[in-house]
């Protein structure tokens, strides 16, 4: 992976999939990393809070508006 690519969120797939709507109507790229499924996959254990969310660096500034009126929603 590229490190031009940082984390912006780290949830539930659950939570990881409501922000990945709200960034595709942005028309912003991301990167799904998913560390409870692949554990699982090979027969590991692993949080289930364990996906992270990565955005180029590029795109981070424009994102981080997104995330914190999603994380509002979701905490209210």
């Amino acid at each position: 992976m590229s490190a031009d690519f940082k984390t912006l969120f780290t949830a539930s797939s659950i939570i990881i999939h409501g922000l990945e709507i709200r960034l595709k109507e942005e028309n912003i790229q991301y990167i799904i990393k998913d560390k409870f499924e692949s554990a699982r996959l090979a027969g590991f254990g692993e949080q289930m809070n364990n996906v992270e969310l990565l955005i180029h660096e590029d795109d981070f500034e424009r994102a981080t508006p997104i995330v914190d009126a999603y994380k509002a929603e979701i905490d209210s």
